[in-house]
């Protein structure tokens, strides 16, 4: 009796002790080879030119650079939603006064899901924030997107407010 008491609660212990929030993937992410020929380089860190911490514009979290901002999303969705459609104008204002050269558009992700969930869903965050801003009238060549997955976090405390800061597109002028 003594030892399957032991027993079960070693179990137990070992089945709850690593135990992480899972996320609720609600399959929005599930075609992740859906771009077809779309050029992409996943996890290329290289150039990153903000700040770790970033700053705050607008009242909003920042860690784009070269005067550009921060597109968020809400958990496990790459829809750019209505009140970053201003941040997208501005952005492609910007973009049209840098004049030639690419722009770097980086997706990233909080910590919630696999690796390759993270990848794809930073890729399509990616993409999302490219055709919002071709829809501005920028051009589909000026683009490289990168997919960061969840490998750039702006913010590692274990808090919503810390995740919300992850889940972000940014832009910077490719160097």
């Amino acid at each position: 009796m003594k030892k399957n008491l032991i027993l079960s609660i070693t179990a137990l212990v070992l089945l709850s002790g690593c135990a992480q929030k899972a996320p609720n993937l609600s399959g929005d992410v599930s075609d992740a080879t859906g771009y077809g020929d779309e050029s992409v380089n996943m996890n290329d860190g290289n150039g990153i030119t903000s700040s770790p911490n970033g700053a705050m514009i607008d009242g909003r979290y920042n860690s784009s650079s070269d005067g550009f901002q921060s597109i968020y999303f809400s958990f496990g969705k790459y829809n750019v939603e209505s009140d970053m459609y201003n941040y997208i104008s501005k952005n492609a204002n910007n973009i049209e006064n840098i004049g030639s050269g690419a722009i770097k558009i980086e997706g990233n992700c909080d910590e919630f899901g696999t690796d390759e969930y993270n990848y794809a869903l930073g890729l399509k965050r990616a993409k999302a924030v490219k055709e919002a801003l071709v829809s501005k009238g920028i051009g589909e060549d000026k683009f490289i997107l990168v997919s960061l997955g969840e490998s750039s976090p702006v913010c590692s405390e274990p808090t919503e407010v810390c995740y919300s800061r992850n889940r972000r597109v940014d832009l910077r002028v490719a160097r």
